[in-house]
């Protein structure tokens, strides 16, 4: 059985003094939440930090939000995996539909950088998701399966096998809507199947809903067969929804 990740993502928000009190405020509130993996995924700068904070025997642990493919050299203002490594981090996330559309990181790219993480000793949360013009159209296979395979090109059917999946419907990312329970299952159903069909064991392969889980949707998105978790943006910065939709999970 797939165990649950719960992931925050926290974009580019938070200094030294919220992002102490964001974590006081989930250490507090980990009981009970022993059946569920727990993820923050800082910005860099709050890397330290965070690392010192749920380095001391909690039960989080945390990753990047982006990462370069070099692993050293003059790349001004990147960031390698191995740097990421050295401070603990055991996530990075990947193709996440922001670096997409606002700077413009094609397929290519994102299957280099999920290549070079693995390579680090980083577990890829690989973000895939169509627009709500490519979701109207009827095309969210076709753009979901080119983005993985991508991947599957660059890497083999059994990396992507051992990483982690975020499907983000574009459309739902900080707009407030949300697939419902049923138009998310379809497409990670439909991911998983994509895996499979590779060549890989994609049975314990973790697929993530990333699209404005909440905690008053998230029991019901997570009730799905094969969603396994999610990557949570905005709810994320506020301890008591990140735990609820952690308690969820858990469930």
């Amino acid at each position: 059985m797939r165990r649950a990740l719960v992931a925050g993502n926290w974009k580019m928000n938070g200094n030294r003094a919220e992002a102490s009190a964001l974590v006081d405020g989930i250490v507090s509130g980990l009981d009970g939440l022993d059946a569920v993996d727990v993820a923050v995924c800082p910005p860099f700068i709050l890397i330290p930090l965070v690392a010192e904070r749920f380095g001391n025997g909690a039960a989080v642990t945390w990753g990047g939000q982006n990462m370069d493919i070099h692993e050293s050299g003059a790349y001004t203002g990147e960031v390698s995996g191995h740097m990421l490594r050295d401070f603990g981090c055991t996530y990075v996330i990947v193709g996440h539909s922001e670096r997409r559309t606002l700077y413009g990181e094609d397929d290519a790219l994102v299957a280099e950088k999920f290549a070079a993480a693995q390579r680090a000793g980083l577990v890829p949360i690989l973000c895939v998701g169509e627009s709500l013009e490519e979701r109207e159209t009827g095309r969210t296979e076709t753009v979901v399966g080119r983005q993985i395979d991508a991947v599957v090109s660059n890497s083999g059917a059994d990396a992507v096998a051992d990483a982690v999946i975020a499907y983000e419907p574009v459309w739902a990312i900080g707009t407030g809507r949300t697939a419902t329970p049923e138009q998310a299952q379809d497409v990670h159903r439909f991911i998983r199947e994509r895996i499979a069909a590779a060549g890989a064991r994609a049975d314990e392969l973790r697929v993530l809903y990333g699209g404005s889980m909440k905690p008053d949707n998230a029991a019901s998105l997570m009730a799905q067969p094969d969603v396994d978790g999610g990557l949570i943006g905005g709810a994320s910065l506020k301890a008591a929804d990140f735990l609820a939709i952690c308690r969820a999970a858990a469930a």
